[in-house]
C-alpha cells in the first residue's frame, strides 16, 4: 500500500498547510516509511506517535538556525503523523500509545497487510489521489513537474 499513503498524504497536507514552499516528496517519504516495517512481522516505533514525534523533535533541534533544511525535512515527520491517521493505527491503543502499555510490539499484525481485500480499494482511491494531485498541482506543465521532482515544492501560483 504505497499510493493511498502518499497520495492522500500530500493532497491532505496540502490542504491543511497550503504551503507552496513544503517539500512534498518527504511527505510523500514520511506516510509511505512505516511500511518498511513490514520485514520486522509487525508494526514497530515508526507506527507509534513516539515515533512521529521524536521525528519532529530530531528534524526542529538538528535543523536550529537552518531554515530552509528545516522546511525540507518537516515534511518527513509530517508524513510519519499522515501514515498514523491514514493507516487507522490509533485504534491499536497498545501499538499507537507505546510504550505506555508495555516495552512490547506482541503480536500485533501490520495494519497494512491486516486489510485482506480491502487494501485494493484503499490503492485504487490513492491512485485517484495522486491523478487528481497531478492535475490540480499542474505538473503535467513540463516547468511545474520538474520543479517539483528537484525541490518538491509546488508552484506559488496554486496557492488560493
Amino acid at each position: 500500500m504505497v499510493l493511498w499513503f502518499a497520495g492522500l498524504s500530500v493532497l491532505v497536507t496540502w490542504k491543511v498547510f497550503q504551503s507552496p514552499a513544503l517539500d512534498y516528496r518527504m511527505v510523500a517519504l514520511g506516510a509511505i516509511l512505516p511500511v518498511a516495517e513490514v520485514v520486522f512481522g509487525g508494526p514497530r516505533v515508526l507506527h507509534t506517535l513516539l515515533g512521529a514525534v521524536v521525528a519532529l523533535g530530531g528534524v526542529m533541534l538538528a535543523t536550529r538556525r537552518h531554515r530552509l533544511v528545516r522546511r525540507r525535512l518537516l515534511g518527513v515527520p509530517i508524513g510519519l503523523f499522515m501514515h498514523l491517521v491514514l493507516d487507522g493505527v490509533w485504534a491499536d491503543t497498545h501499538v499507537f500509545w507505546w510504550p505506555c502499555f508495555g516495552a512490547s510490539f506482541g503480536s500485533a499484525r501490520m495494519p497494512e497487510l491486516a486489510r485482506g481485500i480491502w487494501a485494493l480499494p484503499m490503492e485504487l482511491i490513492g491512485l485517484g489521489a495522486v491523478v487528481y494531485a497531478y492535475r490540480r498541482f499542474g505538473l503535467d506543465d513540463r516547468r511545474r513537474r520538474t520543479e517539483f521532482l528537484h525541490t518538491g515544492r509546488i508552484d506559488r501560483d496554486l496557492v488560493p
